[in-house]
């Protein structure tokens, strides 16, 4: 009877074209293999295209040859090692902090530091296209959780009238919003945290190595650093490894050392991943990390502007995320179907990722795209958007 009552539940998910299912996708370069269908890929986070970079290889060989595959233990047990400092070293003179911490990914990392910071008696302020992680982070802690409508200042300023209380107040929101690449306006919300005394804190996951001088991110590109007490940031997308961190003081690291569960409880990061990350985090300050920054920023523009003049709505930016905006769930999976088999890998995004009424394909470029590789995947969707109806 249980199984039964899951089965009728996954059946009214693929009833809603909601189903999803798991590809197995080789490489990460621009040119992959979609369960043996040859593809240009145009739905990763690896903007830069670090993943598959020799030095960040190397890095990663070395340190497995040198200290092992596995760091054996929490870091609160025995799998505290030198290279954890070292990383933590780097992100903080990066991202001009006075330290760092590593967590094991960024949904790890958002749920640990929230419901770490926040409890009972707290209120959480979050704006409400927020990354699910945050929102999990903020019910896990058990704070008052208060959503505002996404980058309203005005909204927000409100309700942080509206809602005092005697404990912490935190404000916490995307720097890029995943799904639609816009950034969030962190000048105006860092002067409401200093005004209504609130900790600011901003996940700037798909932000890092990509917006700012050498690509410290949103904190940087918006002009608020040193205002923002709490930045998370991720390696798994433009710095082509894997894990999470915070950028924050030493007050709030020794806290979260003490009273984060993702960290206490998790065995840390391997050697392979350390060195990856810290080859990589030294490359996007580099001559080469600019001028890949240079690259995706022109391969943005060049995706949003082939769309645009094919007459879909694409709104401006700067971020490589760029959003084609379907509406229903089921034409959705259709479209990103279609432009597989025209060899094309663009996922589709349905609910509850983004709201009902707002499927679309999240296209995402890389600054190893090539504008050939642009221009045909713009052709493909504008052809089939025709073909389907969306356009």
């Amino acid at each position: 009877m249980p199984l039964q009552l899951l089965s009728q539940r996954l059946e009214k998910i693929q009833h809603d074209g909601l189903y999803r299912s798991l590809r197995s996708v080789e490489r990460t370069t621009p040119q992959v293999f979609v369960e043996g269908r040859q593809a240009l890929l145009f739905c990763s986070n690896n903007y830069l295209g670090l993943a598959e970079h020799p030095s960040l290889a190397q890095a990663a060989a070395d340190a497995a040859l040198q200290y092992g595959t596995s760091s054996a233990a929490s870091r609160l047990v025995s799998g505290n090692q030198p290279l954890h400092a070292m990383l933590e070293a780097k992100l903080s003179a990066w991202k001009g902090t006075e330290t760092a911490l590593l967590f094991n990914s960024g949904y790890a990392a958002n749920t640990g530091i929230i419901a770490a910071l926040a409890g009972r008696g707290d209120i959480i302020f979050s704006d409400r296209l927020n990354h699910a992680s945050i929102i999990d982070g903020a019910l896990l802690s058990g704070a008052r959780l208060i959503r505002y409508p996404h980058n309203d200042t005005q909204a927000l300023a409100r309700l942080l009238e509206q809602h005092q209380a005697d404990g912490l107040r935190l404000i916490v929101t995307d720097g890029v919003f995943s799904m639609d690449g816009d950034i969030a306006p962190l000048q105006g919300i860092a002067d409401l945290a200093e005004q209504h005394r609130a900790l600011l804190m901003v996940d700037d996951a798909h932000a890092g190595g990509v917006l700012g001088h050498q690509g410290r991110g949103t904190v940087d590109y918006c002009g608020v650093t040193g205002r923002v007490a709490i930045q998370m940031g991720t390696f798994g997308k433009a710095l082509g490894s894997f894990g999470a961190y915070v950028a924050c003081s030493r007050l709030v690291r020794d806290y979260l050392i003490n009273r984060s569960r993702s960290l206490i409880f998790s065995t840390s990061l391997p050697p392979a991943v350390l060195a990856a990350s810290a080859a990589a985090v030294e490359l996007v300050q580099a001559e080469e990390g600019q001028q890949l920054r240079q690259q995706l920023a022109d391969n943005s523009n060049l995706l949003r502007s082939l769309l645009q003049q094919a007459g879909y709505k694409v709104p401006d930016g700067c971020t490589p995320i760029v959003p084609v905006m379907v509406g229903e769930a089921e034409i959705t999976t259709r479209f990103s179907t279609r432009l597989l088999e025209e060899g094309i890998f663009v996922q589709g995004i349905r609910p509850p990722t983004v709201p009902n009424g707002t499927s679309r394909l999240r296209c995402t470029v890389m600054a190893s795209h090539s504008p050939d590789q642009i221009q045909q995947a713009a052709a493909a969707i504008t052809r089939i958007g025709r073909e389907l109806g969306v356009l």
